[in-house]
């Protein structure tokens, strides 16, 4: 790679149109796709949260769903983030080379993939902080300190729409994004503590689990949900900024190596 690929983000506040750019365009469609990105966690929520959790004792010192909703506030942003990093990203980027249209205004590619994250991260915003809404309207947030996931919420979009831009920079074609979803999201989901406590996996697997971005996410909002000042709080945050601020880096060296060698 040359010095050009690898060199450091510039930064400039041009990104800001990228990120009003896909705003408009998104809201032609905003319902079909706020349906789509609220339906599935509240299909979790609901069905698992009452059905399965009529069948368990409490979890975690709380009922089942209420231990599931702060799990799926961070799912969902997970979720939507990387959809729209990926699927979203890289027909702006491949297909209808977007990217290549904007930067012919006097607007960088840092500028673009700096645009791009903050947009996916604000759209996975909104899927979390529905969820949240959904959790508090039955009755499951016990706290005026859930207010403090609406930050929490952003930065996990963040963390989660550098990593799908770097597929999206990787990617052939969509049916890449297979293999993400499978090998990385589908187990962070599985494992990270959504569903039930990281303490009862295998010890190595614990020590996993301490690595993946979701894992650091669920650990902060339960507390917050339940009212209770989440231990290691800054150690999570850090993890979530670690994570968001390598993967806008990487993605940007990847799109550099993609787009303009």
């Amino acid at each position: 790679m040359t010095a050009r690929t690898l060199s450091l983000p510039s930064f400039s506040l041009r990104f800001v149109h990228v990120w009003r750019r896909n705003r408009l365009v998104w809201r032609k469609l905003a319902i079909a796709s706020a349906l789509g990105n609220f339906a599935d966690p509240m299909l979790y929520l609901l069905g698992l949260g009452y059905g399965l959790g009529a069948m368990l004792p409490e979890v975690g010192g709380m009922p089942y769903i209420a231990f599931l909703a702060a799990g799926m506030v961070c799912s969902s942003t997970m979720m939507s983030a990387s959809f729209e990093a990926m699927y979203s990203g890289f027909s702006r980027m491949h297909v209808q080379k977007t990217w290549e249209a904007i930067m012919n205004a006097p607007l960088t590619l840092d500028d673009v993939v700096l645009g791009e994250i903050a947009w996916a991260a604000s759209k996975s915003f909104l899927s979390g902080i529905a969820v949240l809404a959904i959790a508090w309207v039955l009755g499951l947030v016990a706290s005026p300190l859930a207010f403090l996931l609406l930050p929490l919420v952003f930065l996990i979009g963040l963390a989660f729409a550098g990593m799908g831009l770097i597929m999206t920079a990787l990617a052939p074609n969509y049916d890449f994004f297979t293999y993400y979803f499978t090998l990385a999201i589908t187990p962070m989901m599985l494992v990270c503590g959504v569903f039930f406590p990281v303490e009862q996996l295998p010890g190595w697997l614990q020590g996993v689990v301490q690595l993946l971005p979701l894992t650091h996410a669920v650990a902060i909002s339960r507390p917050l949900m339940t009212g209770v000042a989440p231990p290691d709080a800054l150690l999570h945050v850090a993890v979530l900024v670690a994570y968001a601020c390598a993967g806008f880096y990487v993605a940007l060296v990847l799109t550099r190596r993609r787009l303009l060698n």
